[in-house]
């Protein structure tokens, strides 16, 4: 059964901080790590979206996606590095943003996004130390802290506070406003 954030699961800032204080890199490390990046895995909620929904009696009509996220894909596929969703919605928007932007692989409906990593690893033919993560708030801080011992890790610039102090890079946009082209960029910068 798949694990659902609660307040009791819910670490505090400094908590949080503390556990990671181990995974803080130089900027040689960060490199060395970008350069053996093959996949990026990003939340959809919040990174690519605005975490704004239109609903209306019919259920959800649209979510807001940003163009210069989608060319960050793009951008990354050039440099060899894949891209793929990873969302606890079911969200028909998400998949077919995904199909737009090609991307082989998305992860629906999954809620342990940390549990789901052996799949995703099987899947791609890839070790943990080839993948990177983009996420917001506090469902993600499990696969945040997985990834980032080995991988790259990123928040928008309006994460939830306790993600903004987890990762290794956070954005200067907000999500669904380039926040995931940042990242894309950054990652691409630090390969040159």
């Amino acid at each position: 059964m798949d694990s659902v954030v609660t307040t009791k699961n819910i670490r505090t800032k400094s908590a949080a901080r503390n556990e990671l204080d181990g995974l803080r890199l130089t900027p040689t490390q960060v490199r060395q790590r970008a350069t053996r990046l093959r996949l990026i895995l990003t939340d959809s909620d919040g990174v690519l979206t605005d975490t704004g929904v239109y609903y209306s009696e019919y259920g959800e009509i649209l979510k807001r996606f940003s163009i210069r996220d989608g060319m960050g894909v793009e951008l990354l596929r050039a440099c060899g590095i894949e891209t793929a969703i990873i969302t606890g919605e079911t969200s028909p928007s998400v998949q077919k943003r995904a199909e737009k932007l090609g991307m082989p692989h998305v992860y629906l409906g999954v809620h342990d996004k940390r549990g789901h990593l052996e799949k995703i690893l099987s899947e791609n033919n890839l070790t943990m130390d080839q993948l990177g993560y983009i996420g917001d708030d506090v469902n993600d801080l499990s696969i945040i802290e997985s990834i980032g011992k080995e991988g790259v890790t990123a928040a928008p610039a309006d994460a939830m506070p306790v993600v903004a102090t987890a990762v290794h890079y956070l954005c200067k946009r907000n999500g669904g406003h380039g926040a995931f082209r940042d990242f894309a960029d950054w990652i691409i910068g630090l390969r040159k």
